[in-house]
């Protein structure tokens, strides 16, 4: 008699629940099924591979263990949550990852209540965790807190932070250290180091343990290592380990792939635990999938794929992106003034540095997801005689705000900020859009602020921000490729706060910051078939601004329209504040500033999303003839 085909365990699982009366063995079944599902997910949509194949067992261990969502499980960064989502009631969905309308690419409170924390920022998640054990014993809501962060989040000093403060306070929390000795990019500095020593030299299907009172908690017959192990720690540090200093019980390091280690240590730490715990797991990044092992970046980020091969499916590159014009313009900058210095805090191939460190190995510095770092190690740089470019991502660069106002800006020290991924970006959604830095720095006194129009404008700026010495300086620029310009041989030392006119028209002028100049120059064709011929101008500076050009353009157009990628606040509250503070407004213009709306947009296509914003040309051309007052019927959508 033949068997009948067995169930596959995934299509048991609706959600963790349906896991609790599952062997053992069938959660091993369940684990290569949510690997290869994960996989299939991915290699349809794209998204962060690597970092989910990396924590499949220890996802389903987890959830096997605890009691979520009653239990609060916490993913730091979020590239590892695709597993997570798919145990969750989110399987039907999953190949609608990071698409519009679809599931976003991190966690996210308002898609499903398995995600108590939204995280696409690192380091975050122990802090969270905290305050959702105080609130659970001050009467919020029950349950444990589980934070999974990874050994390259651990490098930041806010996740320290919160361990000092969860030691001190003595609270029953799990954070489980997930360390793959690679974040996005290899992780850098002591920390990693120091967590390498803690295993090296020993068996890596050891359990060992290294925290006071924490080898009684392990279940036999992993008493005897984890003894051994703590006897050789104890001369590595004094009075123990790091975690032990902070208040948490170490335990570890321990097989993260291995859920005949992972089930019985979570199952006994949750039946005993009692105060802060710190498990120590070794994962392999991009685990069980030949292609992700072996990329340099063990699958971080991928495209679309084909599963059989790894092969991605990369478009046709029509110009170079933004991202490697300011790395070749700064290589060619650094090779003609040797005190050029760059600054990256763990993204060296996402900002281009990777190519500057390949040119310039000592004058190139990661270090590490700490921005605040980043950027007060950039003010010494220049208070010591150097030029550093502190390259970091507009979304990133939210976390050194204080340390650019009080470190930078008051020092009226001369650090070059590149803002990267400037504006809208697509997948990554609202957690990743460089919204907000025009307004945060162009609040700055004497801050110069710039935007490019295009690749071209990109290399004078580069070359601007080099030659100008006289205080801080910041430039931005958006995710992809460029609009295809000719390319300069050698960038041009720009005029400090002068913007160029690129047509003269009558009655309305656009004043474009940035590089939704593409779109106003299609809006300006479109107007030109209507028999409106506009004046266009790019502003390149919002800091200072060109108010003679600003006056002129007030002076002699019934309407300005200003249009930016940013969030009010920014370029165009500059140019109001102006135009109030010289009447010009009592003269009759008609001014209409142009930016993001308030509010998040989700992820969708960069398109897509500015459209929701309502600034592609389509809008544009309906901004002009709304503020002259002619009709918009037959207006394109």
């Amino acid at each position: 008699m033949t068997d009948l085909p067995k169930t596959p365990m995934l299509d048991r699982v609706r959600l963790p629940a349906d896991m609790k009366g599952m062997s053992d063995r069938d959660l091993r079944q369940l684990a290569d099924e949510l690997r290869a599902e994960t996989i299939s997910a991915v290699s349809v949509t794209g998204g962060h591979l690597g970092a989910g194949l990396g924590v499949v067992e220890l996802t389903v261990a987890i959830h096997a263990v605890f009691d979520t969502p009653r239990d609060k499980l916490i993913w730091d960064v979020g590239h590892q949550c695709y597993p997570h989502k798919i145990l969750t009631g989110r399987r039907d969905r999953i190949r609608t990852l990071r698409t519009e309308g679809g599931l976003s690419g991190f966690t996210k409170r308002s898609e499903s209540p398995f995600d108590p924390f939204g995280a696409a920022h690192s380091s975050t998640s122990i802090s969270a965790a905290l305050g959702f054990k105080v609130a659970a014993d001050l009467g919020g809501d029950p349950g444990d807190a589980i934070a999974v962060i990874g050994d390259g989040s651990m490098s930041a000093g806010m996740a320290f932070e919160a361990m000092n403060n969860a030691g001190h306070l003595g609270k029953r929390l799990f954070v489980v250290l997930n360390d793959n000795e690679m974040s996005i990019a290899p992780p850098v500095g002591a920390l990693s180091a120091y967590l390498s020593r803690l295993y090296a030299g020993a068996p890596f299907q050891e359990l060992k343990a290294a925290a006071k009172g924490a080898v009684s908690l392990l279940p036999e017959p992993f008493q005897e290592g984890a003894r051994r192990a703590k006897e050789m720690l104890k001369g590595m540090t004094v009075g123990g380990t790091l975690f032990e200093e902070l208040g948490f019980s170490y335990v570890g390091p321990v097989d993260g792939h291995d859920l005949d280690q992972l089930l019985p240590l979570l199952r006994t730490l949750k039946a005993r635990a009692t105060g802060p715990m710190l498990i120590h797991v070794l994962t392999k990044k991009g685990k069980g999938y030949a292609p992700a092992e072996a990329a340099a970046d063990k699958g971080h980020a991928t495209a679309k794929f084909d599963v059989l091969t790894g092969v991605q499916q990369k478009a046709k590159s029509n110009a170079p992106s933004y991202t490697k014009v300011f790395a070749q313009s700064l290589i060619d900058q650094a090779s003609r003034d040797d005190k050029i210095v760059a600054v990256t805090a763990a993204m060296p191939d996402g900002t281009g540095l990777n190519l500057f460190a390949e040119r310039f190995p000592k004058r190139c510095f990661d270090v590490g997801i700490a921005e605040q770092h980043a950027v007060t190690f950039s003010a010494g740089l220049a208070a010591g005689g150097l030029k550093p470019f502190c390259a970091i991502y507009s979304t990133f660069l939210q976390r050194g705000y204080d340390q650019v106002v009080h470190d930078v800006a008051i020092q009226r020290l001369p650090v070059r900020f590149a803002i990267d991924r400037a504006g809208l970006v697509g997948a990554d959604g609202a957690t990743h859009a460089g919204s907000f830095d025009v307004a945060f720095m162009a609040n700055l006194p004497g801050m110069v602020v710039m935007a490019a129009a295009d690749e071209a404008e990109l290399v004078h700026m580069v070359a601007t921000a080099a030659a100008y010495d006289e205080g801080p300086s910041a430039f931005r620029y958006p995710r992809g490729e460029g609009l295809g310009v000719d390319m300069p041989e050698r960038g041009r030392v720009l005029e400090i706060g002068k913007g160029r006119v690129m047509q003269e028209g009558s009655r309305v002028a656009i004043l474009s910051f940035g590089t939704r100049m593409g779109e106003v120059l299609k809006a300006a064709e479109a107007l030109s078939a209507r028999g409106i011929t506009a004046t266009i101008a790019d502003a390149r500076f919002a800091k200072p601004l060109d108010r003679d050009l600003i006056l002129q353009l007030a002076r002699h157009h019934e309407a300005l329209i200003c249009v930016e990628e940013g969030a009010v606040g920014g370029f165009g509250s500059h140019v109001a504040q102006l135009l109030s503070d010289e009447g010009v407004f009592d003269r009759g213009l008609r001014f209409r500033s142009m930016v993001l709306p308030d509010t998040f947009i989700d992820q969708a296509s960069p398109e897509a999303m500015y459209a929701v914003a309502g600034m592609n040309a389509p809008q544009i051309e309906a901004k002009v003839l709304e503020a002259l007052g002619v009709s918009v019927v037959g207006l394109r959508a």
